[in-house]
């Protein structure tokens, strides 16, 4: 769930991205801080994070004009809301957030709001607020409860998945527009046709998966993304490198004989895109990753969820203008670099215009003689595109030959979760 829009020429073998001088930052208004301290959450066991605090009046201020001001000359401008579990900044926030938002919006400009949730603070209230608003709501869910209780659950270590079920319902009942993220671990990655099954009976239509891809360091943390790390360890949690592919090819296969233009899962609306040449439409398949940072509720913005270290912190918003920010010359060096590590056999794969090396943070497999790391989920992806590709290729062709991608992807929800980055769902396959 999140648009990576920086303009990138698409070359003969890579994909561009996006809109012009458009970005998109996913702001923290709690930082850290939940309800649930679900065991895989990378964002807690980050060395070096600070206490949570809610962000300031001030803060949220120049994040809403400055932002809108960034961007007035185009028709949309996005705001995605992340945690921790940004619900416990409570609705007040969110209501003056919207109040901002309308008072700085440039005439014409569309805004769009899109806040991430473990579901389980959702109630009646709530529901009206983000159906008022017509907030887009991601709502996470790792299958049924027998995949979803072991890893989400509290400090107190209660079970969550009947509490995230009521909150659905909450939303269901006011037509608030929602997506589900599904975490794919060592739990259900062999189970991806039930996980599949159980998300359509629950209502969801949109659906986007995430893999679980963390390193324990010896001491206990999750392992930093730079080479310093190198000898960390896979957690416990992190499915086999072909886990993910596995898991894809059995939802793929259901949806194909069922669900074709009734159901729209992110990565088969990917690789679509790959297979026609169209821009990509989230940062882990662009062959740049510049233009989706991190906003701490202290006004610090990063270049990345999984790069919220000292190297890449970009600077303050209280300090500089985020438009500055995040168009400044270390953001888009950290974007560039993301093609120059592959080793060469990856610069030959015949799947490299689908995943363009996939996320630099999961590059850490099987080092090669020149030097590259591959990425771990690269059994994950060749699996996943090889399986898939026969069958998507003529709603490939389709979008080559039409605007059915720009006529159809209306209301697209950038959201995300603590194990991944995810984008807008282009709405191609109707």
């Amino acid at each position: 769930m999140t648009p990576h829009t920086e303009r990138v020429e698409p070359s003969t073998h890579v994909r561009g991205n996006g809109g012009p001088q458009s970005f998109h930052v996913m702001a923290k208004p709690v930082a850290a801080a939940c309800n649930l301290a679900c065991r895989y959450c990378y964002y807690l066991r980050r060395p070096g994070i600070g206490p949570s605090r809610r962000m300031s009046r001030e803060v949220l201020e120049t994040f809403v004009r400055d932002t809108l001001a960034a961007q007035a000359d185009l028709p949309e401008v996005h705001f995605s809301w992340q945690g921790g579990e940004p619900m416990l900044a409570g609705l007040d926030f969110f209501r003056e957030a919207f109040a901002l938002q309308e008072q700085f919006r440039p005439a014409g400009v569309r805004v769009v709001n899109a806040l991430q949730t473990n579901g389980t603070l959702l109630d009646a209230q709530w529901a009206r607020f983000f159906a008022e608003h017509r907030f887009l709501v991601g709502i996470s869910f790792d299958g049924p409860a027998q995949f979803h209780d072991p890893l989400r659950r509290d400090a107190e270590g209660r079970a969550s998945h009947a509490k995230a079920l009521r909150g659905l319902e909450a939303m269901q009942r006011l037509g608030v527009e929602f997506n589900t993220l599904t975490v794919v671990h060592h739990l259900n990655y062999r189970h991806g046709l039930g996980v599949y099954r159980f998300l359509r009976r629950i209502g969801a239509r949109h659906m986007q998966f995430i893999p679980l891809v963390e390193r324990f360091t010896r001491d206990g943390k999750m392992a930093a993304p730079w080479p310093a790390d190198a000898d960390a360890s896979a957690a416990p949690w992190t499915a086999p490198p072909d886990g993910f592919g596995r898991f894809l090819c059995d939802v793929f296969d259901e949806w194909l004989a069922h669900d074709v233009g009734s159901v729209f899962v992110q990565l088969f609306e990917e690789h679509v895109a790959a297979l026609a040449n169209l821009p990509a439409r989230i940062c882990v398949f662009s062959p740049t990753c510049s233009s989706t940072p991190i906003l701490e509720a202290n006004g610090d913005l990063y270049s990345c969820d999984h790069y919220a270290y000292s190297p890449y912190r970009l600077g303050n918003i209280l300090e500089t203008p985020i438009g500055e920010l995040v168009r400044s010359a270390p953001q888009r060096e950290f974007g560039r670099r993301k093609l120059e590590p592959l080793p060469e056999d990856c610069k030959r794969c015949e799947f490299l215009a689908a995943c363009c090396g996939g996320c630099p943070k999961h590059r850490f497999a099987a080092p090669r003689l020149d030097g590259g790391m591959r990425n771990y989920l690269c059994p994950s992806y060749r699996l996943f595109f090889a399986h898939t590709a026969p069958a998507l290729a003529r709603f490939a062709a389709a979008a080559r030959d039409s605007d059915v991608v720009v006529n159809l992807a209306s209301r697209e929800p950038p959201l995300g979760d603590r194990n991944g980055v995810t984008s807008p769902i282009p709405r191609v396959l109707d």
